[in-house]
């Protein structure tokens, strides 16, 4: 699947000057801005108020997809540091086409949450059916070993030498049983895989769906304004 990060999960606390994140927010008039507020609220609003900017924001455009990451204020100190400096700016910039990427990606996709919970299902329902198949196979392979390990005990109890054959097999089964058991736990990591990536994927998309609505209701309320001045 795409690799993509959440903006709680993954979002770098990493820094530019001053004088950028003020001209970030100055000129691009026609995009929204996601930005934390003093109790730690996510906010989403035309501008970034001053008392803000320093911490870092996002830059929305018109479908909600991350278009620009800018991070919080450098200090005086991590300023004399341009090592640090190129390096918070070059991260900065990979999280902002990580984000693009899969705001792009969902928005191809998906054009509902219903979507992405229908390819969640068919995906979980083809794991589980994979599980159940090896989980069937390791009950056959039980019984098999059950068996013959039965055959080989009676025959030790009448005195008889155990079949080389049945040796055999007993350690196939027990290395067949072993591995199968392998790969149903790597099936049911698999299975929260894919569960904490689709609600991630939907968690993304719903935040998308819902700047494009708050825009909407903010540019209605800005026309509303405007019509009453």
């Amino acid at each position: 699947m795409v690799c993509k990060p959440i903006v709680t999960r993954f979002s770098i606390p990493i820094a530019l000057f001053v004088a950028m994140l003020l001209v970030s927010v100055s000129t691009q008039a026609d995009n929204l801005y996601r930005y934390k507020n003093d109790v730690g609220g996510t906010v989403v609003d035309w501008r970034v108020p001053p008392e803000f900017a320093g911490r870092g924001y996002e830059v929305l455009n018109a479908q909600g997809q991350v278009v620009e990451v800018v991070p919080r204020q450098l200090s005086s100190g991590e300023l004399q540091n341009k090592d640090l400096v190129k390096r918070l700016q070059q991260e900065a910039t990979v999280e902002r086409a990580r984000l693009a990427k899969w705001d792009k990606f969902l928005l191809l996709r998906y054009s509902t949450v219903e979507d992405i919970d229908a390819a969640r299902d068919r995906a979980l329902r083809d794991l589980k059916i994979r599980l159940s198949i090896l989980a069937s196979n390791q009950r056959t392979a039980r019984n098999r070993l059950e068996s013959v390990l039965a055959r080989v005990a009676d025959m030790e109890r009448r005195g008889d030498v155990p079949l080389e054959q049945d040796l055999d097999a007993i350690a196939a089964l027990r290395a067949d049983i072993a591995n199968t058991g392998r790969a149903i736990k790597e099936r049911e990591a698999q299975v929260l895989e894919v569960t904490d990536s689709f609600d991630e994927d939907r968690s993304r998309f719903v935040q998308l769906q819902d700047v494009v609505l708050l825009r909407q209701s903010l540019s209605r309320d800005q026309t509303s304004a405007g019509t009453e001045n």
